[in-house]
């Protein structure tokens, strides 16, 4: 996997100086256009276009999901169908970008974070069963419609109170830091990205270092206003013989520009369909399939 970490940062150093240049890009990485040179403290947006379909993208969402989740339903003969809210809130903060000459070039170093959780809507209380809590430091890079993230993070995992108390599942004291580089070109209304990860410092020590990541996106319509947008993600991992986790949305985005040198605000309304490894912390040995509606935010 590191071989392959030299690998993917050689390609982008090869690919860097033929992307094309780009004010605005159809994911909205979000830049001031004015931030054009030199080293900006505190700089305005991005310079990577967050992935639309990857289920543990820091961003703001609330869903409900409908689907199979049998670690969730004990019992021989048990219905494994469940009703389940999932929220996320994340951002990313930039502290500093050297500018690369051109609107959105340049190098950035930031901080992220992110909690993810999951409710039982099935319960009385809407028990709390997973929340996973990240918090990393991304470099991103663009070039024209080329752009890549290196990110540095650490995630813990931790069980629901209430739904600790109803269930005899064994609490898994999931901890783990990594690093994941991920290389993304654009084509006008098309994108594509792929990459890798390497998990090290990790409890339990059987769990396996090693994932694999790539996936598509498309947006149909006005760069500003509503549009259409579809994505697919996928992530084959070690730890489950290379099985890829397959996470595909699609439905209406809305770009909300207050200003024209300022990115735009996104609203999201998606369909939402998950089936593989369960990308949730607790869980992660097991496989769930879901379709819900989810409310997603970038502002």
């Amino acid at each position: 996997m590191r071989v392959a970490f030299g690998l993917a940062s050689l390609v982008a150093l090869l690919a860097a100086p033929a992307a094309a240049q780009t004010a605005t890009p159809w994911c909205f990485s979000g830049f001031h256009p004015g931030e054009t040179s030199g080293t900006i403290g505190l700089p305005e947006g991005d310079l990577f276009c967050p992935l639309l379909a990857d289920p543990k993208e820091e961003h703001s969402f609330a869903s409900v999901l409908e689907g199979d989740f049998p670690v969730l339903r004990e019992g021989e003969g048990v219905d494994p169908r469940l009703t389940m809210a999932s929220v996320g809130l994340g951002d990313a903060f930039p502290l500093v970008r050297f500018a690369g000459g051109g609107a959105g070039n340049g190098l950035q170093i930031g901080l992220a974070g992110s909690v993810f959780a999951q409710f039982d809507l099935d319960a009385a209380s809407f028990d709390l069963i997973n929340a996973d809590y990240l918090v990393g430091i991304p470099i991103t890079a663009r070039v024209g419609s080329f752009s890549t993230r290196l990110r540095i993070y650490h995630q813990s995992s931790h069980l629901g109170d209430e739904f600790l108390l109803r269930t005899t599942l064994a609490r898994e004291n999931l901890s783990f830091e990594a690093i994941d580089l991920v290389l993304s070109q654009e084509m006008g209304p098309a994108r594509v990205y792929g990459g890798g990860e390497y998990i090290f410092n990790r409890e339990p020590s059987s769990l396996a270092s090693s994932l694999a990541h790539g996936g598509a996106e498309v947006r149909v319509g006005s760069l500003r206003g509503l549009r259409l947008v579809a994505a697919v993600d996928a992530k084959f991992t070690e730890q489950h013989d290379w099985d890829p986790g397959i996470s595909a949305r699609a439905g209406l985005e809305f770009a909300l520009w207050r200003d024209e040198v300022h990115p735009p605000r996104l609203w999201g309304v998606m369909v939402e369909f998950y089936d593989g490894p369960s990308p949730y912390g607790q869980f992660f040995q097991e496989q769930v399939r879901w379709l819900g509606l989810g409310l997603h935010l970038s502002l």
